[in-house]
């Protein structure tokens, strides 16, 4: 499938991975971009990259990406100024990290993991990335429905991809139960979209960074950084937002390419 002249949807493009792709794709030809992200910083990255291009490439959609009526207006958006998305990475993601059982020191009262806190990073980490995803595989199944054609066949050129993005935590990391667990569900979500999105022409599969230099990353602070991520990475540093975004541009445009990349750095939980 090719990157040049497509139509792409980035969530949580206000920085890190997702700006790092939104940047790599204008580098590789895109003709459309919708740059989404709760912050309004996505206007001035959509701008950015309209100066870089020389031209209006990027639209910055500032909203709720886990609100079904701003995905769908987006799309639709999208459709009426640049025509059918075909590519979509659903980089938005959040973390609300604290142990599943906590035992507090001092009063030696138990705490459980908050209820509200886990839904809420289903619903962002989960929920929110597959039915973005699933929003262009039902654009692109009602375009070729109108068309009248039915299974997609290797004869034709791929009608899109959607790339997920994973983590390292997948594997299960001390403090990230909720985290850890969208991160896997994305494997499941992925591995059954495939299945299913491929008689469209619909290739669907995830990146799972390892630690990478972004905002969320820097947030856990320097000295856990360099204690208990920098020892554990056989790199012996973080991932660059720029490798991950290089990462899924090889998947998206390597038709063969199937299931889970890992762009991890060599890292590897503590034993």
């Amino acid at each position: 499938m090719k990157i040049k002249d497509g139509v792409a949807v980035i969530t949580g493009a206000a920085g890190g991975i997702g700006k790092a792709v939104a940047i790599e794709l204008a580098n590789r030809g895109v003709r459309g971009l919708a740059l989404v992200d709760q912050s309004e910083l996505i206007l001035d990255v959509a701008s950015a990259i309209n100066k870089l291009r020389g031209n209006i490439i990027a639209v910055g959609y500032n909203g709720d990406v886990a609100d079904p009526k701003f995905r769908t207006d987006v799309y639709a958006d999208m459709m009426a100024k640049f025509g059918r998305v075909n590519i979509c990475v659903p980089a938005a993601g959040i973390t609300r990290d604290r142990l599943a059982v906590k035992v507090d020191k001092e009063t030696k009262n138990v705490a459980i993991y908050p209820i509200e806190m886990f839904r809420q990073v289903v619903e962002i980490n989960l929920i929110a990335p597959v039915y973005w995803g699933l929003e262009l595989v039902a654009g692109i199944a009602q375009e070729r429905a109108r068309q009248g054609s039915k299974r997609w066949e290797p004869t034709e050129p791929l009608q899109g991809a959607v790339i997920l993005i994973g983590s390292v935590s997948s594997l299960g990391n001390k403090g990230q139960i909720a985290y850890a667990a969208t991160k896997a569900g994305l494997n499941g979500a992925a591995a059954t979209l495939m299945m299913e999105a491929i008689f469209h022409g619909v290739r669907c599969g995830v990146v799972h960074p390892g630690y990478t230099d972004t905002p969320m990353v820097r947030a856990v602070g320097e000295a856990i950084i360099q204690e208990h991520i920098i020892p554990h990475t056989q790199l012996r540093r973080l991932v660059h937002p720029e490798e991950i975004a290089d990462a899924i541009c090889f998947m998206i445009s390597n038709d063969s390419v199937s299931g889970s990349l890992w762009a991890d750095a060599g890292w590897h939980p503590a034993p």
